[in-house]
């Protein structure tokens, strides 16, 4: 099997044909080449190429003849280039479980049922066309060398608590997602709103110490690990956890007040060209007998509903209309408003 990188600055024709007819902005690209093509399987993912490349060989390896087009793209870009630019790809995977949500509500998604599909349980899938295979918390990420000799915190109050009593330690070293830009991030911030008025304190005091702000979760944790930052809020576990054996200086902490849960889901697009391969792909990422493999070659921790019945502070974001809410163009301006004064302030 062969591989070739395309650089974003020197492609080829592939993504000239594709920028040429849409305007999203897309971070990484690869395309995993086969000897003897048969098919291409065109993926638009939220997911590092990193992270998930080894996932796209795996399931080339049971599919010697397909080759894979595997794009990655911001939550809000992914969403741009299917809702307002019919962009045409067969598989889409994202971290914003209420934008997939929006598209599927909207007339998006294709349906898709198969054995493995309805071997999901019910929480986990939503009008037979939005899947989710992963489960991951959102955490908190720190530098241990940052929080010598404090306390370290076990919930959002504790948190609250050191950061204002150590503004010294802390100023300009506190990092979290840039809520207008991440679709990720937005969701975290409206379902923490949810859960506790917690916050609005902390966005408070984050702002006081000129937290700084940031599209994802792997750049944050980057600043983490190369000491820019103390901390990381609200970033996703399973991508902390890939630095952790090569970095014994990164600390994780999942609050005991609560943890959220977030789903990652794939639907298949309705400009989807190649629906039997995307169903295939689909089957083989909710199937579970691959569940097992999903955590050894990514690190993503698939779905498990027995973790979700141990750890008693999860709280896993649900599937459904509810993550409409929050989508209302009002109700966001509203949200968002709100948080920059909090956050952003002179």
């Amino acid at each position: 099997m062969r591989v070739s990188y395309i650089a974003l600055g020197l492609i080829g024709w592939i993504w000239v044909q594709m920028t040429s007819a849409h305007g999203f902005v897309a971070e990484e690209e690869r395309l995993f080449e086969v000897d003897r093509p048969a098919a291409t399987l065109n993926i638009l993912s939220t997911a590092d190429l990193s992270i998930f490349a080894p996932l796209v060989e795996a399931f080339q390896a049971r599919n010697p003849t397909v080759e894979v087009h595997y794009v990655t793209a911001s939550s809000s870009e992914l969403m741009k280039a299917l809702y307002e630019e019919d962009a045409e790809f067969d598989i889409a995977i994202s971290s914003a479980m209420d934008l997939q949500t929006k598209l599927v509500n909207d007339g998006f998604a294709e349906r898709y049922v198969s054995t493995e599909t309805a071997s999901l349980p019910d929480w986990a899938k939503w009008r037979d066309r939005l899947y989710a295979f992963t489960q991951e918390p959102a955490v908190l990420v720190y530098s241990k060398i940052a929080f010598e000799g404090l306390p370290q915190p076990t919930n959002r109050d504790e948190l609250i608590a050191l950061l204002r009593e150590n503004p010294d330690r802390f100023q300009g070293r506190v990092g979290t997602y840039d809520i207008r830009e991440s679709g990720a991030g937005y969701l975290f911030a409206t379902q923490d709103s949810r859960q506790s008025e917690s916050l609005w304190r902390m966005a408070e005091v984050m702002g006081r110490l000129d937290a700084r702000l940031y599209c994802c979760s792997s750049r944050m944790i980057r600043d983490v690990v190369e000491g820019r930052l103390a901390l990381a809020y609200n970033v996703l576990g399973s991508y902390a956890a890939a630095h952790l054996a090569d970095n014994t200086d990164l600390g994780i902490l999942q609050f005991s007040d609560f943890t959220t849960v977030m789903l990652r889901t794939v639907l298949i697009p309705k400009t989807a060209g190649n629906l039997d391969l995307a169903g295939q792909f689909v089957d083989f990422l909710v199937s579970e007998d691959n569940r097992d493999l999903i955590e050894d070659l990514t690190g993503l921790p698939a779905i498990d509903p027995g973790v979700l019945q141990r750890e008693a502070a999860f709280r896993p974001i649900r599937l459904g209309p509810g993550l409409l809410v929050y989508l209302d163009q009002l109700k966001r301006r509203t949200f968002i408003r709100a948080w920059l004064n909090a956050m952003v302030q002179p």
